[in-house]
């Protein structure tokens, strides 16, 4: 990223990091001179009379946190009481606005022509703003966090740090699809991967705990969440991942179905289901909830499961499964194998799913270690397989909005107080 750990250390930088959805404003201010979080929230429902703000502070003033309902018709409505809580009186962590020094926002999708975080000017709207029939639900929103910041924070430079940029080194025979060559010349029809900034966050950790120049290590990082993905890793370069033009390729996701032979949508349209009947059947009722009829929540699952319930059981062997199968492949196509790392919800906090697939992995060379399996919850880094094993499995927590706070510093550069 062109700077150096130390660099950050010597740098007075508060970085404002923006993560906007439809209808929420997720948000952390950093104080870059040693990476801590001095506040962060989430502002949600957005758009109503009814919004409410969850804030919590952890300033020169104190720790503190509230919970405020107010009305937020807008996202740029909803950004002034965010900034006013940050610079208020007694919960407050800065003097003034004018205290911010970057905006780092979160970008879902900057289609071929982006690969790394930039400055936000008027060009680069536009091409986030063209991309957004590649992304309808997130660059939207991404779009109004950005309009609703800079029309309120004026002074500092704001940096778009995209979710596909990390995956933009995959190399054609991994983003192509088999089809006409126009649909990809014309309708941008290839591979193009999400959770990028999560994926690169946890190989630059990855690197560095295993003592591996970052340009060197081979990985396999495996982001479980509600939404999940996995990527491939060759010399520090994504290579490979599971999620497509869409995020809905790949794994079993929450209420994301992941892989299915394309006909199955002509099927279902066939038999009288809308298009659009069959998109929200795909994204918002399929996966782990689809298969278990109960629930998209990991916990759940495996509790059911454990009572005797066979649609729950099913749901997290299915899912389980998926996780290995992709772990299989990426593994034929590496150089060698440094580690798999499992990060996000479910990779850093669910030993069930983790000790699972680790099962499958035996055949590889890694040897289950219980007790570091089980510690290995609540955001704690390490290994959960024996010393000396073939093949390592890492438990690595991700932290994007600190990515995307370094690369907004790094862009923005020194700055004098």
């Amino acid at each position: 990223m062109g700077r150096t750990r130390l660099d950050f250390l010597r740098m007075a930088m508060r970085i404002f990091v923006v993560n906007c959805g439809s209808s929420s404003i997720k948000y952390q201010l950093f104080d870059m001179a040693d990476e801590s979080v001095l506040a962060k929230g989430l502002l949600e429902r957005i758009g109503t009379t009814t919004a409410m703000l969850h804030h919590s502070t952890n300033g020169r003033r104190g720790k503190g946190q509230i919970d405020l309902q107010i009305a937020a018709p807008n996202h740029t409505a909803g950004m002034a009481v965010i900034l006013k809580a940050l610079t208020d009186r007694d919960i407050g962590v800065l003097d003034s606005i004018d205290d911010i020094d970057g905006v780092g926002h979160r970008v879902v999708h900057g289609g071929e022509e982006t690969t790394a975080s930039s400055r936000i000017d008027e060009k680069l709207i536009a091409l986030i703003r063209r991309n957004i029939d590649l992304a309808p639900l997130h660059n939207p929103p991404n779009l109004a966090g950005i309009e609703a910041a800079m029309a309120t924070i004026h002074h500092a430079a704001h940096v778009a740090v995209f979710d596909t940029a990390f995956l933009s080194t995959l190399p054609p025979m991994a983003y192509r699809y088999a089809v006409p060559n126009e649909w990809h010349t014309k309708y941008h029809v290839r591979r193009y991967g999400f959770h990028g900034t999560s994926h690169r966050c946890v190989t630059l950790r990855a690197a560095e705990l295993l003592g591996k120049p970052a340009d060197k290590v081979n990985l396999i990082t495996c982001h479980l969440g509600n939404g999940c993905s996995m990527t491939a890793v060759a010399g520090g370069k994504a290579v490979d991942h599971s999620m497509g033009m869409t995020p809905l390729e790949g794994l079993v996701m929450g209420t994301r179905c992941g892989d299915i032979d394309p006909a199955i949508v002509l099927r279902m349209i066939a038999v009288g289901m809308s298009p659009a009947e069959v998109d929200t059947a795909l994204n918002k009722a399929g996966g782990l909830l689809g298969l278990s009829e109960l629930s998209n929540d990991m916990r759940d699952l495996l509790s059911a499961a454990d009572a005797g319930d066979a649609n729950a059981r099913l749901a997290v062997d299915v899912f389980v499964y998926r996780v290995a199968k992709y772990i299989g492949a990426y593994f034929t196509i590496l150089p060698s194998l440094d580690a798999v790392v499992f990060t996000g919800g479910i990779g850093e906090n669910s030993t069930p799913v983790r000790q699972a697939v680790c099962h499958y992995l035996a055949r590889l060379g890694a040897i289950m270690d219980e007790t570091r399996n089980s510690q290995a919850v609540g955001g704690q880094t390490g290994p959960i397989t024996a010393d000396g094993c073939k093949l390592p499995v890492w438990v690595i927590p991700t932290n994007e909005e600190l990515m995307i706070a370094r690369d907004t510093a790094a862009i923005v550069g020194p700055v004098s107080h």
